[in-house]
């Protein structure tokens, strides 16, 4: 299966990436190399592009997709997470860059290869890994986390009002039997929400399968582990680009990039800043920036997208 993979708010990131053809750019969520494409269209042969995933099956596409400039720019693929960007970089001899895009969504690709366990709407084993290379499996999660644990990655990562009785419903089942597949999971789930409240939401068990998902590949720890770090790597006028697709995921970023742009802890009454907290920067997105109504039409993915930009100062 080709991987296929619209890049969400596409055209607004590359524009907020302000890109410099001779710079350094990385993107840390590669994917299908879509933003790559983009970002590679703009470099001359003096420019430096390092793209990074986790996922095997995305470096290979993406690997694909950016042939046509094999041979006339500089471009460096890295199998890792991106929490890893800073020990990545200083392996391949880069210390500061001028731009970093991260998007967080999970890849159509992803989703719609069914044996990866991603999807809710085709049965196949509980997997969910984005790199295959871990041990762990959504399977481990659904079976061996206590019920307090299950409620509460569903009720916080999945924002959903019946995860108390979602939780209880898959340790009940999980009693009678192991549960090891996506449909068995779904059914499990279902049976843990009012048929007449089904019949007015989306999918029901696409909130809990998004919570599993985000705990099994600590995605919320990676970002907020990261962000500073990334942040310290730009060049002065670099950027950061980053699209979320979860409110927490944005909450997080919004905060961090207001904290790197205004550090002082100094309480609000004092005269004059003593904290010495020095600004990395400024926030140039003071709201997100959505997706277009056009877009959303054409890409039902694009629906909760959200890019926030960071640029770096002079310091």
């Amino acid at each position: 299966m080709s991987f296929e993979h619209k890049s969400v708010l596409l055209g607004e990131t590359i524009e907020n990436l302000s890109i410099r053809p001779e710079g350094t750019y990385v993107d840390g969520t590669l994917g299908g190399g879509g933003h790559a494409y983009e970002v590679l269209q703009r470099l001359s042969n003096l420019g430096r592009f390092i793209g990074i995933d986790q996922d095997d099956a995305a470096l290979q596409a993406a690997g694909s997709r950016l042939k046509e400039f094999e041979t006339t720019r500089n471009i460096t693929y890295i199998r890792s997470n991106y929490c890893n960007i800073r020990e990545e970089l200083q392996h391949v001899g880069i210390d500061r860059v001028d731009g970093i895009v991260l998007d967080l969504g999970v890849s159509s690709y992803q989703i719609d290869t069914v044996e990866r366990g991603f999807s809710y709407k085709e049965d196949a084993p509980l997997d969910m890994r984005m790199d295959r290379r871990n041990e762990m499996t959504a399977k481990d999660i659904i079976n061996g986390y206590s019920e307090m644990e299950l409620y509460r990655i569903i009720r916080d990562y999945g924002e959903d009002q019946f995860a108390k009785n979602i939780a209880k419903h898959i340790v009940k089942a999980r009693g009678q039997k192991e549960i090891t597949s996506t449909g068995e999971l779904v059914e499990v789930i279902k049976a843990a929400i009012p048929m007449k409240v089904q019949k007015t939401m989306g999918h029901p068990a696409k909130k809990t399968f998004q919570a599993i998902r985000i705990e099994l590949n600590q995605e919320l720890d990676v970002l907020r582990d990261t962000l500073d770090d990334m942040i310290a790597l730009l060049n002065p006028g670099g950027r950061i680009c980053i699209i979320t697709f979860h409110s927490l995921e944005d909450r997080i970023v919004k905060t961090i990039f207001k904290k790197n742009e205004n550090p002082c802890t100094c309480p609000p009454d004092f005269p004059v800043c003593v904290c010495g907290n020095v600004s990395k920067g400024r926030v140039v997105t003071r709201k997100p920036i959505l997706p277009s109504e056009a877009e959303m039409e054409e890409n039902s993915r694009s629906k909760s997208a959200k890019l926030r930009v960071f640029e770096r100062n002079d310091q």
